[in-house]
């Protein structure tokens, strides 16, 4: 199996197939260097752009290095990830993937900051966000709770300024 990379219409760069691949196949393992969450969260406060991999339940993190980096998320991948017992993760194909394609597999972003992290994988399906969807839901009660949150506040300032009008002070 030869594999390329070149310009993709999800993102940037891909990694496509020149040869058929069969479903189950390992098709490239996710190398780089093991580092902790807590220091790559420091190092790369500031890239809007990595190629880390969480493992080990988030507490390592891949900084990735070599064609597996050129992976795009997409909600209908060709491929998912394994993590071998041994920590090595590896792309995995899921269905059976012909020459030309484009190697793909869904990110499942379970952190970051304020970003979207936006999908442009044009699947039927898309999400619109490279975001798990227990992240989606667990974003939505924080955003559902924070606006419960100012509300509650404003009719508290407006309890407080119909108090002052009824007594008359200030």
């Amino acid at each position: 199996m030869a594999l390329i990379i070149r310009s993709s219409s999800i993102h940037a760069a891909g990694c496509y197939t020149t040869a058929p691949i069969r479903k189950g196949t390992l098709v490239l393992e996710y190398t780089g260097r093991r580092i902790s969450k807590k220091y790559a969260d420091e190092k790369y406060k500031n890239y809007p752009v990595t190629y880390l991999f969480g493992i080990r339940k988030g507490e390592t993190v891949i900084d990735g290095h070599g064609m597996a980096m050129f992976l795009n998320h997409c909600c209908s991948p060709n491929c998912e990830t394994e993590e071998m017992d041994d920590g090595r993760v590896w792309i995995k194909a899921i269905r059976a993937i012909d020459a030309g394609e484009e190697l793909t597999y869904d990110y499942y972003l379970y952190d970051g900051g304020d970003d979207e992290s936006l999908c442009n994988c044009g699947a039927k399906r898309c999400r619109g966000t490279m975001y798990s969807p227990e992240e989606i839901k667990r974003r939505k009660q924080l955003a559902k709770r924070a606006k419960e949150r100012a509300k509650k506040a404003v009719n508290r300032k407006k309890q407080a300024a119909k108090s002052r009008k009824k007594t008359g002070t200030q």
